[in-house]
């Protein structure tokens, strides 16, 4: 049995010429960071997080401390998918904990998360946002290793974020089921044998009650992909997607993101690029 008890730790604070740099990196097996690229474009320093390791395994225990100074603007990101392997006993475990400053931006888009046959796997996601923060915070599933027939089979994924604005709880959501469970919701909605899944939430400053990119966001409905869109009691807004396959899913959650981009800038960065 692995027992990772890996650390990660970021602090990115604004330089006098605007531009964002890490004040302040630690981490620990299985973390590793890539070196940072700033996109004056965008105005958003990328960082990647990369995992060395074949991917989670039973006991690992990670821990994830962001935190973004005000004004500035980070966004964290991963190479590769995230892999959950078959686990004879045990679990593990990932608590995640964001905070924003006022004026600050943090987009967190990682690869997909896959849970594979007999996995047991716990995230716990806490962000806090001051006043006239910004986020896009990106969650993908999906539904294991399709080529080789493991699709739906963990045995238990439980994934719980809790978003907080200016010390007012705004989102509390919670994922925990078995691959069977999932698998009935993913029929139900016409998606596939190889469905996958996106819960993405945004929160901007001053946002209207109808933003302009509400309407072409909705319309991404369409030709077998999934969407919905709605407010959060304030601040912000949450985006589902349901996809037949992860290409799919790639797709909507790109055009996603440039219908966004168009009135937050700091969503332009191509996470192509590298």
């Amino acid at each position: 049995m692995s027992e990772f008890a890996g650390h990660l730790s970021l602090r990115a604070a604004p330089r006098a010429n605007g531009s964002t740099v890490l004040a302040a990196q630690s981490f620990r097996a299985p973390f590793h960071l890539s070196k940072p690229y700033w996109d004056a474009e965008a105005g958003v320093l990328m960082v990647q997080v990369v995992n060395p390791t074949a991917g989670i395994l039973a006991g690992d225990r990670l821990e994830s401390e962001i935190e973004v100074e005000a004004g500035a603007a980070l966004l964290v990101t991963t190479p590769s998918a995230s892999r959950v392997f078959q686990m004879d006993g045990g679990e593990a475990e990932c608590r995640q904990h964001f905070v924003v400053g006022a004026g600050a931006w943090l987009e967190f888009a990682p690869e997909p998360l896959v849970p594979h046959r007999g996995s047991r796997y716990w995230q716990r996601t806490t962000v806090e946002i001051a006043p006239g923060g910004g986020m896009f915070f990106v969650d993908q599933l999906q539904p294991g290793r399709v080529g080789h027939g493991e699709a739906w089979l963990w045995d238990r994924l439980c994934l719980e974020l809790k978003v907080r604005l200016g010390g007012e709880l705004i989102l509390r959501e919670r994922l925990d089921q078995g691959g069977g469970d999932l698998r009935v919701l993913a029929e139900q909605a016409g998606s596939g044998p190889a469905a996958c899944f996106a819960n993405a939430v945004l929160i901007v400053p001053e946002e209207t009650a109808e933003p302009p990119w509400r309407a072409p966001l909705a319309a991404l409905h369409r030709d077998g992909l999934w969407v919905g869109v709605s407010a959060l009691r304030r601040g912000g807004w949450t985006l589902k997607l349901v996809a037949p396959d992860s290409l799919k899913l790639r797709e909507g959650l790109r055009e996603a993101r440039r219908i966004l981009a168009e009135f937050h800038p700091r969503l332009a960065f191509d996470l192509r690029k590298l």
